[in-house]
């Protein structure tokens, strides 16, 4: 176990199934689930040892009582191809939990998804939610609202987020829910908040934030970037900051080890 807290192992594969097409829901056992928080994400080293880097994959439940961690993933390449094919009780090298997760709000929370981005924010809607809190104390639930943005009706982890927040659905097809963007959901069913958590691909992220600074609320990103080390070593996932990175001396930061998530006023887009 590192200082951090970030454990290096072999996980055991709990179970894996297949949620959508080319999505995938894998349960592994691992001590990181002890202080994985919303937003995290882990490094899984693929089998075929031929390919060195790891592969982020963020975190969607924990479940510390099992010590066990749910990786929801979409296959966009050879590794995640691979990790794929794998089934129970296979072991897999990892590192965990890595990154900086949601901070906890109070208030109205509007959770914002868009495609793979919607699987990081199952646990954070849990813990708003008042279950799962990492320090074990209960505390009243929140007002939760989910926006999930999909590219049809492939609805995945749509009924695991049902039993912590009221969810709204936009699909690029129409086939469900709002036909459009995330944003036009909002729009549409004039949603608000005191606080917006939000995951999914640049351009999705670039409307929520110029959203949140119209409505003046405050507006948390998790970013999304090829990395390659995972552990802010080898600068290959910087984004470019509002301030002065304390590692580097220039606008930028680790999306890797500086965030996946960011204050939306710190980053640009």
């Amino acid at each position: 176990m590192t200082e951090s807290g970030k454990v290096r192992e072999t996980a055991r594969i709990i179970r894996q199934d297949p949620i959508a097409d080319g999505v995938f829901s894998m349960w592994i056992r691992t001590e990181g689930a002890q202080y994985a928080v919303p937003g995290q994400f882990v490094s899984l080293y693929t089998p075929d040892k031929r390919k060195i880097l790891p592969r982020p994959i963020s975190i969607a439940e924990v479940n510390r009582g099992a010590n066990a961690l749910r990786l929801v993933y979409r296959v966009m390449g050879a590794g995640t191809e691979e990790f794929s094919h794998l089934h129970s009780d296979q072991m897999l090298e990892i590192l965990a939990p890595l990154g900086n997760g949601y901070p906890m709000q109070g208030g109205r929370c509007l959770l914002i998804g868009g495609g793979i981005g919607i699987p990081p924010l199952l646990e954070l809607a849990k813990e708003l939610s008042g279950e799962n809190r990492i320090d074990g104390v209960s505390r009243p639930a929140l007002s939760v609202t989910a926006v999930l943005g999909y590219r049809n009706d492939q609805l995945f982890l749509k009924k695991d987020f049902e039993n912590y927040a009221d969810v709204i659905i936009a699909t690029d097809d129409g086939s469900v829910g709002t036909h459009g963007t995330v944003m036009d959901a909002i729009k549409e069913h004039e949603v608000s908040a005191d606080v917006i958590y939000a995951c999914g691909p640049t351009p999705m992220l670039r409307g929520v934030k110029q959203f949140a600074q119209a409505q003046q609320i405050r507006c948390f990103l998790s970013l999304e970037e090829r990395m390659a080390c995972g552990v802010g070593a080898c600068l290959g996932c910087v984004v470019k900051t509002t301030g002065i990175d304390d590692h580097s001396k220039v606008h930028n930061k680790r999306v890797c080890a500086d965030g996946p998530v960011f204050l939306a006023e710190e980053v640009v887009l």
